[in-house]
């Protein structure tokens, strides 16, 4: 019989708001998850960042970070990710720096890359200088996307069963719809996502630079930052496709987060990518930590109740209009058989392969996902209408999948942080 697969887990927290309650509300609980996450014997809790989306309060990923750390003993803290659209590198590393100083070694800054929407060429937008300046910004490459989270360039059209673990179609992009674009853009221009980024691995190169305090400018001029130089955090990049974010990590021997749970699609593109273009660097061996969207409960039937939501929440995504909903509850979900065909097409890839039931059957399906990408990492998200329910999954996956006896003792590779 093989031996049953058991890498660490982590988790990614969104800081979710549920319909009824508030961001300060939602953000106290994942202040106090977190606690609860240390003791389960999670390896390291990150946070995204969300701006302006109803359903997600985890807008600022460094001031959590700091928060919890403050108040846990053990478990890892970081971004996933600090996005190079709003922030520079620098802010980004200084700010994580300064965690490092307080609580070091348990500090990750995770990097993702800017992100606008594809825009038509200048000449659609009559010639306003306003709208001008946005259309070149869209059409800048470091600019377009977040590595391609819904791009389906190398994705398959259909289906495909790899070893067990099902890789389904990329959606349809819906960044066609003109409209779509506008309310996302401006959305863009209240968040002030202004900054040019220069290209993306010049930007990684700047923050390690800085911590090994070789840094110069291009006329040859140091700098320091103080709570950068030297700082014990640990550098990530994130990447949902075999494109540029992948490559960097690779390239600059980084560990890298491979985005399943928002881009399923695209995942094995995106390690079999970095793992083509590792070459030693800060680690001496490829390390990849792969995402996955979770629910457990205690019954499979318990489990679909409680998911039920996930697809009106992850439409609200995809359509962009205000970005997130706050999360539903289940007796207001829309039921599946009851949903158009086209908004079923738009959310099918997350909701076809998000882990959801009793926990052996998700022990099983997350052994699948270990087997097939190689990942050796987890990173769980899970969300739920129920604080206590998400609380509730996230001990029960531990106990199932023995956080405490296998996977807080599982070797790292390389690098002290992973």
């Amino acid at each position: 019989m093989t031996e049953a697969i058991r890498v660490p887990l982590s988790v990614l927290d969104l800081a979710l708001v549920a319909d009824g309650s508030t961001g300060a509300a939602a953000i106290q609980r994942a202040v106090a998850l977190a606690v609860d996450l240390d003791a389960l014997g999670y390896r390291r809790v990150w946070y995204a960042e969300h701006h302006l989306a109803p359903g997600v309060a985890s807008a600022a990923p460094a001031v959590l970070a700091a928060a919890v750390a403050a108040r846990t003993a053990r478990i890892r803290v970081g971004s996933g990710a600090v996005l190079l659209s709003t922030t520079s590198p620098l802010i980004a590393a200084e700010q994580f720096g300064t965690i490092a100083a307080l609580h070091p070694g348990r500090v990750d800054l995770g990097l993702g890359r800017a992100f606008t929407v594809p825009r038509p060429a200048p000449a659609a937008t009559g010639g306003d200088e306003r709208g001008n300046s946005r259309a070149k910004a869209a059409q800048n490459p470091n600019k377009s996307t977040f590595d391609g989270g819904r791009a389906a360039a190398s994705a398959g059209a259909v289906p495909r069963l790899v070893d067990g673990l099902y890789v389904p179609p990329a959606p349809p992009n819906g960044f066609n719809d003109p409209a779509l674009r506008e309310r996302i853009l401006a959305q863009q221009e209240v968040i002030g996502a202004q900054r040019e980024p220069a290209g993306f691995r010049e930007e990684v190169e700047l923050v390690l630079d800085v911590q090994r305090g070789t840094y110069r400018d291009r006329s040859g001029g140091a700098y320091t930052s103080p709570p950068v130089e030297g700082a014990q955090f640990d550098l990530w990049l994130l990447a949902s496709s075999g494109g540029e974010s992948a490559r960097v990590a690779g390239e600059l021997g980084l560990p890298l987060a491979a985005n399943f749970h928002v881009s399923p699609a695209t995942v094995l593109d995106t390690v079999a990518a970095y793992r083509e273009a590792f070459r030693p660097g800060v680690l001496a061996e490829p390390y990849v930590i792969v995402s996955a969207d979770v629910l457990v409960a205690q019954t499979l039937e318990r489990a679909r109740v409680l998911a039920e939501p996930f697809a009106d929440w992850v439409l609200s995504i995809r359509r962009g209009e205000r970005g997130a909903i706050a999360y539903p509850s289940p007796s207001a979900a829309t039921a599946w058989t009851d949903r158009p065909d086209a908004e079923r097409a738009l959310v099918a890839d997350r909701v076809d392969t998000r882990i959801v039931g009793d926990p052996d059957t998700v022990v099983e399906r997350l052994e699948t996902l270990v087997r097939v990408t190689g990942a050796d990492e987890l990173l769980v998200t899970t969300a739920t209408h129920d604080p206590a329910e998400t609380r509730r999954s996230f001990e029960l996956l531990a106990r199932a999948w023995g956080t405490g006896e296998r996977a807080a003792t599982s070797p790292g590779r390389v690098a002290s942080g992973v």
